[in-house]
């Protein structure tokens, strides 16, 4: 298992630009959380690379990401990376144990949000993006009114880190991956 055969997989079943670059921007809030918990850094950001990597072809809730867990089974994926990945859906009943699926679940909503936080900046660039202004949107239930505030909650919880420290550990990450994100 290594990120190009993983990155490799993404592209054959992933062909929407704005989809990949959430999961590296996933990737990258992964990698930043194995560094912090002495994970392995590989794994958790392969983890994050390929969570949504089956959503595309199978985007309802009976079958992302159930069908992607049988795809990586095939080709031989770790049992834990399996099980992070289902772990990230509630609709699963995957309960989420380890770190890494606690942080899967914890950076999936949250980089789906600082991405269009940074999308209304007038530079629409994500080095412009600060802590306080990803906290003042989160309280406007109207803006990205699709990502579940109550999953953003539910993960910093999980997780056991402090709001403000979740966003900045995020945020740094996708900052240091701006260009790969187009912002």
């Amino acid at each position: 298992m290594n990120r190009q055969e993983a990155f490799t997989l993404l592209k054959e079943y992933t062909k929407n630009e704005n989809l990949i670059k959430h999961m590296l921007a996933v990737e990258a809030g992964m990698r930043a959380y194995a560094r912090k918990y002495n994970g392995d850094e590989e794994k958790w950001g392969i983890v994050g690379l390929l969570h949504d990597f089956d959503y595309e072809m199978h985007p309802t809730a009976e079958e992302h990401p159930i069908k992607g867990s049988v795809i990586l089974k095939e080709r031989n994926y770790p049992e834990d990376v399996i099980y992070a990945i289902l772990s990230h859906a509630d609709h699963t009943g995957v309960e989420r144990k380890s770190p890494m699926d606690k942080a899967l679940y914890a950076v999936d909503e949250l980089a789906g949000f600082i991405t269009a936080v940074a999308l209304v900046r007038p530079t629409k660039k994500i080095a412009d993006v600060e802590v306080n202004s990803v906290k003042k949107k989160l309280k406007d239930k109207s803006f990205a009114a699709k990502v579940s505030r109550e999953d953003i909650e539910r993960g910093v919880q999980e997780l056991g880190v402090p709001l403000d420290e979740h966003i900045e550990t995020i945020l740094k990450a996708m900052q240091g991956i701006a260009g790969d994100l187009g912002l």
